[in-house]
C-alpha cells in the first residue's frame, strides 16, 4: 500500500487499483502451474502415449484456446461496451477457470473414462478439460484488462500496469513455492495436488476483484445490447483507417506476442527435454517469477521515464536472445563438440541445464515489462468511448493467429523428433514482430 501511496497520489480510489491489480494476483498461479510448467509436462510426460504425440496434442489445445478467444472476444469486448456486461462476463469467466482447472485433478494415465456407450481415454479427456479452463482464463484477462483506461491517465498508466504484472508474478512466486513445500512431486499423484490448489487460490484471491471493483450497471435489454454490439463491431472495422497506429501496433504484437504464448505453453516441457525434473521446474518457476517481478516492477517505473515505446524495444530484443540461449543449449554436450568447451571444468559452468537457466531468467525479466508495456500501449492509444471494443480487439491481435506458433512447435517437433527443432518458430516470430513494431511511427 505504500507504494500506492506514494505512486498513484492522483488517483480518486486506490482501492479500486488494488482490486483490479489482485486480479493478476489471483490468475498467475494458472498460467504459472498449469500451462507452463506443471501440468503441461505432466500431460506430455505422464498422460499421452509419449513425448512427441503428447507435444502435438499440447499444441493443438493451445491452438483451440487462441482461436475460440480470437474469434469472440471482439464480439464480447462491444457488448460489456454498450451494455454494461463487462463485471458478469468477467465472474463467468473466472468460475470457468476454477470449476475446470479443479477437475483436472482426476485425470491419472492410463485411465479410461465411460460415458454410455462412449469410452474416452485419460489424456484426451483431459485436454478437453484444460482448453475449456484455458478459454475461461483468456476471457477473464479480457475483462479485467479492459479496467486499466479507467482506472488510470498518462501519467501513472505505465506503474499501474507493472505493479499489477508484477503483483501477478508475485502470485506465481507464492504458488510455485507453495506447490513445492506441500507436494512431494517424485510421486505423480501429488502432482495432480497443484491442480486444486491453483483452483482454490484463483477463487479466493479473484473475490476483491468480482465482487468490489465498481462497474457501470446497465439499464437496457440483452437483446438490444447484442445488436448494438454487432454494429459497433461493423463501424470499427469501418473505420479503421482512423486508427492505423493502433492497427499497425496490434499486427506487430499479433507476431511477438505469438511467440511468448508459444513460450509459456512449452517452456516446461522444453525444460523436460533439457533434463528438468518436477523439482527443478518448479525451483525454475521460482526463479523466474522472482525475476519477473523484478522486471514488472523496474521496468514498469522506467517506462514512464524512457517511453513506453523505447522500453518495448529492449524488451523484444533481449526476449529474442533469451528463446536463441535455450535454442543452442542443447548442443552444449561434452561428447558433441570439438572446441575449447572440451574442457570439462568449463563444462560443468557452460552446459545445457545452465545456458537454459540463463535463458529462463532473462525470459522471465523481460516478459512482464513486455506484456505489461504492451497493455498500457494500447491504453494510451485506445479512445475513451471504446476501451472495452479495442480490448477485444487487443486481445484478437494478441490471438487471431497465436495457434499458428503452437501448431508449428507442435509440426516441428514430430517432424524432426526433438522439442528443439519447435523454438525456431518462437525466434522467427520474434524476429518479425521487432520489425513490424519498429515501423509503426508512434507520436512522440
Amino acid at each position: 500500500m505504500n507504494f500506492l501511496r506514494k505512486n498513484f497520489k492522483s488517483l480518486v480510489n486506490k482501492k479500486e487499483v488494488v482490486y483490479w491489480s489482485l486480479y493478476d494476483f489471483a490468475n498467475q498461479p494458472f498460467t504459472t502451474l498449469i500451462v507452463t510448467f506443471i501440468f503441461g509436462k505432466f500431460f506430455v510426460e505422464v498422460l499421452a502415449p509419449d513425448p512427441i504425440s503428447g507435444t502435438s496434442l499440447w499444441s493443438k489445445g493451445i491452438a483451440v484456446t487462441a482461436i475460440s478467444v480470437s474469434l469472440l472476444s471482439p464480439v464480447l469486448g462491444a457488448l460489456a461496451d454498450s451494455g454494461g456486461y463487462r463485471k458478469k462476463f468477467l465472474i463467468l469467466s473466472t468460475y470457468i477457470c476454477v470449476c475446470f482447472t479443479f477437475l483436472l485433478y482426476f485425470f491419472e494415465p492410463g485411465k479410461i473414462f465411460v460415458f454410455g456407450k462412449i469410452n474416452i481415454d485419460s489424456y484426451l479427456l483431459a485436454l478437453i478439460v484444460f482448453v475449456i479452463a484455458n478459454i475461461g482464463f483468456e476471457f477473464g484477462t479480457v475483462f479485467c484488462n479492459s479496467y486499466l483506461s479507467d482506472l488510470s491517465n498518462n501519467n501513472n498508466i505505465g506503474k499501474i500496469s507493472g505493479y499489477a504484472w508484477g503483483l501477478g508474478f508475485f502470485g506465481g512466486l507464492i504458488s510455485l513455492a507453495l506447490s513445492l513445500g506441500l507436494f512431494e512431486v517424485e510421486d505423480i499423484n501429488q502432482v495432480r495436488n497443484i491442480n486444486i490448489l491453483v483452483s482454490i487460490w484463483f477463487l479466493v484471491f479473484s473475490i476483491p476483484t468480482l465482487f468490489f471493483l465498481k462497474d457501470v450497471k446497465s439499464k437496457q435489454g440483452f437483446s438490444l445490447h447484442l445488436e448494438k454490439s454487432i454494429k459497433s463491431i461493423y463501424s470499427t472495422f469501418r473505420n479503421i483507417s482512423k486508427h492505423k497506429n493502433i492497427v499497425r501496433f496490434l499486427i506487430a504484437r499479433l507476431f511477438y506476442n505469438d511467440a511468448l504464448v508459444t513460450i509459456f505453453a512449452f517452456g516446461g516441457i522444453y525444460a523436460g527435454y533439457i533434463g528438468f525434473d518436477y523439482i527443478e521446474v518448479l525451483i525454475l518457476g521460482i526463479v523466474l517469477n522472482i525475476s519477473a517481478c523484478i522486471g514488472s516492477f523496474c521496468l514498469g517505473y522506467f517506462e514512464d521515464k524512457i517511453g513506453v515505446v523505447r522500453m518495448l524495444n529492449v524488451t523484444l530484443w533481449m526476449l529474442l536472445f533469451s528463446v536463441f540461449l535455450a535454442f543452442i543449449a542443447p548442443f552444449v554436450i561434452l561428447d558433441k563438440i570439438d572446441f575449447v568447451i572440451l574442457n570439462k571444468d568449463v563444462f560443468e559452468i557452460v552446459n545445457p541445464k545452465n545456458l537454459f537457466w540463463v535463458s529462463g531468467i532473462l525470459l522471465g525479466f523481460m516478459q512482464g515489462p513486455n506484456q505489461s508495456g504492451s497493455r498500457s500501449l494500447m491504453a494510451r492509444l485506445t479512445p475513451d468511448n471504446k476501451k472495452n471494443e479495442f480490448f477485444g480487439f487487443y486481445a484478437f491481435s494478441g490471438k487471431a493467429t497465436s495457434f499458428v506458433g503452437p501448431i508449428l512447435f507442435g509440426f516441428m517437433t514430430s517432424y524432426f523428433g526433438t522439442q528443439q527443432a519447435g523454438l525456431v518458430v518462437v525466434c522467427l516470430f520474434f524476429l518479425i514482430g521487432i520489425i513490424l513494431f519498429n515501423s509503426v511511427k508512434f507520436k512522440s
